[in-house]
C-alpha cells in the first residue's frame, strides 16, 4: 500500500458522506414540501389506480366523511360481471386512505388481476361535525348497498376485504347488516385487545400504564373535540424506537442514490395524520382499547340493537402475523375462543372462518408489502369463491409453492397452491394467552379507567374546555412533533433554501465510496451497534412496563378497591347465550332430520365428494376447478345457482354431521332413474376427488362403496323418494 493510500480512502469515504448528507436533506425536503401540499388538499390520498366516485358519505342522513369510488381497470385488465366486486377499506388509525392500493402489487392490484370489480372505501382528513362510529357503519351498510346494485349478475355478494383498524368496523356493520356482506378478510386487524402473551405484546398494556382513557378524553378536549390521529402514529412509532430512531433514517440515507423513490412514496402516506372527533376516539378507547367489550356482546346500537359477531353469516377470512406487533395472531384470532367453546359451536352457529399465519411479516407488510399481495392476498383473490363455498366449521389456510411432485398443476391457478385444512379450538389456543389471573388484571384496568375517566369528567374537564379555543387547539395540531418533523424541512423554512440546488449540483458530480472502504464498513458495524443498544433499550422498557403492570393491576387491594374481589369468578369475557338464536338453531336441526332423502342428483354428488373427504380435513383449489362441473348437471341443464350451491354444500355437511351412515345409506334413493346421469354424476366425484392426486386406501375404499351406488343396481321405483 503506498503512503497515499490510507489519505485517499479517507477523502473517498468523507466526500461520499457528505454527499449522501445532502441528497438525504434533499429527500426530506421533498417529503416536507409533499406533506405541506397534501396538507392543503380536501382528500389527501396515496390511491396508485384511477377513480371515479361512486357515493359520498356526506350526503348520507347522518354524514360522515368518508366516501365510496369505483377503481377503474387499468388499460388491459378485464372484469368479469359475473365474478363477485371487492371492496378494499382501509384504516382510520392515524393515517390517510389509500395504502391497501398504492401500487399494482396490492390488494386493489391482485383483486383488479383476478377479474373483480373493485371498490374503496376511503375518507376525507376531517371527521362531519356529531359523526360517530355508529354513524360510519351505517354508511359502510349503505356503500355496500350500493356496490352490490350495481352488479346485479354477480354470483355472490361483495367481498370485503379489511385493513387494520377498519376490520372491527366492519365486523360490527356485518353483525348488524348480515345480509349485505359476502367473505371478509382481516388482514391484521384486532378483534380481542386484552389478548397476547407475556413479553411479546406490550402494546395491549398502554391503557394500563395510562391509568385508563381520560388521556384520551384530556387529548380531544385541547383538540376542541377533535382527536388528533398524530397522537395514534406516535404511538405506533413508540413499539420500535430502533426503527423510528435510527433505521428508518439511516437506510436513507445509506441508500440515498437508490432508496429515496421508496422512502418518499411511503412516507407520503405515513406523514399525513387524519383527524378523528374526540367522541369516535372516546367511543374506541373505552369500547374496544380498554373496555374489549366487542367479542363479549356488550356494544349496542343507538336503538338497542345488540352488536353480536355470531350473527355474520359471512365466511371470514384473518391474515395475521408472528411478525406483527400491533396485532399479534392472539389479538387476531382470539375473537374465535371468546365467542365459541368448541369447534361444533361454530358449525352449529353456520359460521365459516379461515385464518393464515404469516412468520415473518410487520404489521404494515400485511397491506403493504407486494410479496404478501402477490402471494397471500392474490391467493385468496383467486379463491375467494372456493371459501365462499366452505361449509361451516375452522380452517387454516395453506399456501404453498407447487413443485415437480404437484399433481394436476394446470388446475392450479399462479404458482402457489391453496389448501384449506380443518382445525379446532385447540390450535387457536395453542398460540398463546392469558391466564385468569391476567384476565382479572385488564379488568381492573377497565374499571379504574371508568374511574379515572369520572373523575377527569367531573374536576377536570369543565376547567380545559374553558380555557381552549379553536385557535389553540389548531395551533397544538401544527406543533404536534410528528407534523413539525414534515414541516421543518419543506422550503417553509429559509435554512433548506440552498439545500435543492447544492443537491442537484451533487448528483451531477456524485463520487460514492467503494464497497469494500474501511470507513464505509466501520460505518455500519457503528449502525448496527446503535440499533442494537436501541432495541436493548426496548426489550429494558418493555420487560420495566410489563412488571409494573402485572404488579399494579394485580394487587389484591387494588382489584378491590375497583370491585373486582381476588377470590370472584374469573373475569374471562365469555359471550352470553342468544336464546332466540338457540331457538332457531333447534329448529333448523330439527328440519334436517327431515331432509336426508330430500333432493336429487347434485346432493347426491355433493355428499359423496364430502364423506369421501372428511376423513382428510383438507380441501384445494384443484378440486374446486373441477367442482363447477356439478352446477350442469341437474335436468335440463339448469345451472345451479351459486347461492344455491352455498345451501347445498352447507345442507349436505350438516347431514353427514348429524348421522353419516344415514345420510350414505340415503345416496340411492337422491339418484335419478337415468343411468347415464347417474354415470354423469359419478364421473363428476371421480374428477373432483382425484384432481388433488390419487386417493388414499381408506378413501378408494369409501368410493368403491360410493360407486355401487351410483352405477349399480338400481332400487324399485316405490323405494324411491323422486328428486
Amino acid at each position: 500500500m503506498s503512503v497515499e493510500s490510507p489519505f485517499n480512502f479517507l477523502q473517498e469515504y468523507w466526500i461520499d458522506a457528505w454527499q449522501r448528507s445532502v441528497l438525504t436533506l434533499d429527500a426530506l425536503r421533498e417529503r416536507g414540501n409533499t406533506f405541506v401540499e397534501r396538507s392543503a388538499e380536501d382528500v389527501p390520498h396515496v390511491l396508485g389506480f384511477a377513480f371515479e366516485p361512486v357515493l359520498d358519505g356526506r350526503t348520507l342522513p347522518r354524514p360522515v366523511n368518508y366516501f365510496l369510488i369505483r377503481i377503474v381497470p387499468p388499460e388491459g385488465t378485464v372484469t368479469d360481471p359475473v365474478k363477485p366486486p371487492f371492496v378494499v377499506v382501509d384504516p382510520r388509525a392515524g393515517h390517510g386512505p389509500g395504502i391497501g392500493g398504492m401500487k399494482q402489487d396490492s390488494e386493489i392490484g391482485v383483486a383488479l388481476a383476478a377479474g373483480h370489480a373493485t371498490y374503496f372505501v376511503g375518507f376525507r382528513p376531517k371527521p362531519e361535525p356529531r359523526q360517530t362510529i355508529e354513524d360510519v357503519c351505517r354508511a359502510e351498510a349503505a356503500f355496500l348497498e350500493a356496490v352490490a346494485a350495481r352488479h346485479p349478475e354477480a354470483e355472490g355478494k361483495p367481498v370485503l376485504v379489511a385493513n387494520c383498524q377498519a376490520g372491527w368496523q366492519i365486523m360490527m356493520t356485518a353483525a348488524i347488516r348480515p345480509d349485505l356482506f359476502g367473505p371478509i378478510l382481516l388482514a391484521g386487524s384486532p378483534l380481542s385487545y386484552w389478548a397476547g402473551v407475556r413479553g411479546r405484546n406490550p402494546m395491549r398494556y398502554l391503557g394500563g400504564t395510562l391509568g385508563g382513557t381520560w388521556l384520551t378524553a384530556l387529548a380531544g378536549d385541547l383538540g376542541n373535540g377533535i382527536f388528533d390521529g398524530a397522537y395514534l402514529v406516535g404511538n405506533f412509532e413508540s413499539l420500535n424506537p430502533a426503527n423510528t430512531w435510527w433505521d428508518k433514517p439511516y437506510n436513507l440515507y445509506s441508500k440515498v442514490d437508490t432508496e429515496t423513490t421508496r422512502f418518499l412514496d411511503f412516507e407520503t402516506w405515513w406523514g399525513s395524520p387524519v383527524l378523528l372527533n374526540a367522541g369516535e376516539m372516546q367511543w374506541i378507547a373505552d369500547n374496544l382499547f380498554v373496555g374489549n367489550k366487542l367479542t363479549s356482546g356488550e356494544i349496542s346500537t343507538s336503538d338497542g340493537t345488540r352488536v353480536d359477531l355470531r350473527n355474520i353469516r359471512s365466511p371470514i377470512i384473518v391474515l395475521c402475523s408472528w411478525g406483527d406487533n400491533i396485532t399479534p395472531p392472539q389479538q387476531a384470532l382470539g375473537w374465535i375462543t371468546d365467542l365459541y367453546g368448541h369447534e361444533d359451536e361454530i358449525v352449529a352457529n353456520g359460521q365459516t372462518i379461515v385464518y393464515t399465519l404469516h412468520q415473518t411479516i410487520g404489521h404494515l407488510g400485511i397491506f403493504v408489502s407486494g410479496k404478501v399481495a402477490t402471494k397471500e392476498h392474490a391467493e385468496f383473490a383467486s379463491c375467494m369463491q372456493m371459501i365462499d363455498l366452505l361449509p361451516p366449521g375452522l380452517y387454516e389456510a395453506v399456501i404453498s409453492e407447487i413443485d415437480g411432485s404437484t399433481a394436476n398443476p394446470g388446475l392450479i391457478h399462479g404458482k402457489y397452491l391453496f389448501q384449506l385444512e380443518a382445525r379446532t379450538l385447540d390450535d387457536i389456543r395453542k398460540l398463546g394467552g392469558n391466564s385468569d389471573e391476567d384476565e382479572q388484571r385488564f379488568a381492573t384496568v377497565a374499571r379504574v379507567s371508568e374511574i379515572n375517566h369520572g373523575l377527569y369528567r367531573t374536576f377536570a374537564q369543565p376547567v380545559v374546555r374553558a380555557m381552549v379555543t379553536p385557535q389553540s387547539a389548531e395551533l397544538l395540531r401544527a406543533t404536534n412533533a410528528h407534523r413539525l418533523r414534515f414541516a421543518a424541512f419543506s422550503d417553509c423554512n429559509p435554512a433548506m433554501t440552498a439545500i435543492k440546488p447544492l443537491a442537484e449540483a451533487v448528483r451531477s458530480h456524485r463520487q460514492p465510496a467503494a464497497p469494500d472502504n474501511p470507513l464505509l464498513t466501520l460505518e455500519k458495524v457503528t449502525s448496527t451497534w446503535i440499533s442494537t443498544c436501541l432495541e436493548g433499550y426496548r426489550l429494558v422498557r418493555d420487560a420495566a412496563t410489563e412488571a409494573m403492570f402485572l404488579g399494579t393491576y394485580g394487587s389484591p387491594a387494588l382489584q378491590a378497591a375497583a370491585g373486582l374481589a381476588a377470590d370472584a369468578a374469573p373475569a374471562r369475557r365469555q359471550i352470553g347465550r342468544d336464546l332466540a338464536r338457540e331457538v332457531i338453531a333447534g329448529r333448523w336441526r330439527a328440519e334436517l332430520e327431515t331432509r336426508f332423502e330430500s333432493g336429487g342428483l347434485p346432493e347426491a354428488v355433493v355428499r359423496a365428494l364430502m364423506h369421501v373427504r372428511l376423513p382428510r380435513r383438507t380441501v384445494d383449489e384443484r378440486g374446486f376447478a373441477v367442482l363447477q362441473a356439478v352446477r350442469q348437471i341437474l335436468p335440463a341443464n339448469r345451472r345451479i345457482g351459486f347461492d344455491e350451491l352455498k345451501l347445498l354444500f352447507r345442507d349436505q355437511y350438516l347431514l353427514l354431521r348429524l348421522d353419516e351412515e344415514r345420510a350414505i345409506q340415503a345416496i340411492p334413493k337422491l339418484l335419478p332413474d337415468d343411468p347415464q346421469l347417474r354415470a354423469a354424476g359419478w364421473q363428476v366425484v371421480q374428477d373432483i376427488l382425484k384432481a388433488s392426486g390419487d386417493p388414499a386406501p381408506e378413501e378408494q375404499r369409501l368410493m368403491q362403496r360410493l360407486e355401487a351406488m351410483f352405477v349399480g343396481a338400481r332400487p324399485l321405483p316405490q323405494e324411491r323418494q323422486d328428486a
